[in-house]
């Protein structure tokens, strides 16, 4: 089975609400949702459809605009990709959820299909139906692959993640060529490389396209700095730059969102914890699998702000590892970036970094440059 390892939702999940609206269709062919007294629309809508626009009409009604989005998880039956595939069913941007892993995908389709939203829910299973679950997808999101065990590192992953993201890939590039893709599957500082050299042979490269998942980093980051000075994590923003694996990983407590101050052994003590965070999880499953849960909320957060800017929603940011030019000598990096209709459509410069920051910076740019190596060495091959 095609385990997952990742994720973070980039919307908050979904509280189930009481229904409160009812559907009608209008003259016009458009949805209109009737907004009942002390009721939410998000509450009845999203048996709807997903990604729809709203304008207010006359006598309180919304009338809808219903445009469909598709999302794909490959490596949906693993301990990432089933609460991942759980979160999406209940995204009111999502209105077709195509799950595909190489055994027991049927069953987790059918077990989520139960669950009360509009969400439509698709299981394929086997490369002889990957065509399917890929064909209209706009948003493809990659936690397929091996989970850590104690001792490994997201390197010891390479052999086995790197052939099953190449693979992967290779049908995203024949089937889905124009969609989005959420890579996640470890060592993200590799796959992204590999992934882009395989897009490329196939002549469908677009760099604004392909999002290395480092949304992970940026959540720990908030929790633990949420609780380290008593502040409420919704409030808080913790830029993460680099990599997605050890001392690649920068957070940039410098830029912490509200403004608040640290000592020098604050600032190495939680740099150390956000950057060995999967490790701690690893170490207290006991040989019982790897950061799913918190990957699977990171994951579903990058994938609904990936939805949302392809909607077309404004200031749409997010952490992600891509193709930049914002860290000399590296072709991959992981900054904020501004997310539009069409991927990636902006990367502002980095903030001005502390000397702390800075040094970190200048120790991790060889060690991301070995592994954006290894990844196109190994795709080249």
């Amino acid at each position: 089975m095609l385990s997952a390892q990742t994720m973070h939702p980039a919307s908050r999940p979904c509280r189930p609400s009481r229904p409160s609206l009812s559907i009608k269709s209008s003259s016009s062919g458009a949805i209109t949702a009737f907004r009942s007294r002390g009721g939410s629309f998000f509450g009845g809508a999203r048996a709807l459809c997903a990604c729809s626009r709203m304008r207010a009409t006359r006598r309180g009604r919304l009338v809808v605009a219903v445009r469909c989005s598709k999302v794909a998880i490959l490596g949906a039956s693993g301990g990432i990709g089933q609460p991942l595939a759980l979160l999406l069913k209940m995204n009111k941007n999502v209105t077709d959820l195509a799950l595909y892993d190489i055994a027991n995908t049927a069953g987790v389709a059918a077990d989520l299909s139960h669950c009360n939203t509009g969400v439509k829910v698709t299981g394929y299973t086997g490369e002889e139906e990957i065509g399917g679950a890929l064909a209209g997808a706009q948003l493809v999101v990659i936690p397929a692959g091996v989970p850590r065990k104690p001792g490994m590192t997201r390197d010891d992953l390479f052999s086995i993640n790197a052939g099953i993201v190449k693979s992967l890939v290779e049908a995203c590039s024949k089937h889905c060529p124009g969609a989005v893709l959420n890579i996640i599957s470890n060592p993200v500082n590799s796959t992204v490389a590999i992934a882009a050299e395989v897009l490329k042979k196939a002549g469908v490269y677009d760099p604004k396209k392909l999002l290395g998942v480092t949304a992970l980093d940026v959540v720990r980051a908030n929790t633990f700095v949420a609780e380290a000075k008593g502040l409420d994590v919704k409030d808080v923003d913790v830029p993460v730059i680099g990599g997605h694996a050890g001392i690649t990983i920068l957070p940039l407590l410098s830029q912490v969102s509200p403004s608040v101050s640290f000592t020098s052994s604050e600032i190495e003590g939680l740099t150390t914890r956000i950057q060995n965070a999967g490790t701690e999880v690893v170490e207290a499953k006991a040989g019982a699998g790897s950061a799913t849960l918190s990957m699977a909320y990171a994951a579903a957060r990058m994938a609904e702000s990936t939805l949302l800017g392809l909607k077309g929603e404004s200031n749409v940011m997010e952490c992600a590892f891509v193709e930049s030019k914002v860290a000399e000598g590296l072709s991959y990096f992981a900054s904020k970036v501004v997310l539009g209709p069409n991927g990636v459509a902006d990367i502002p410069p980095l903030p001005a970094l502390s000397p702390y920051e800075q040094q970190c910076l200048d120790k991790l740019i060889p060690e991301l440059a070995k592994s954006e190596a290894k990844g196109v060495a190994f795709a080249s091959a």
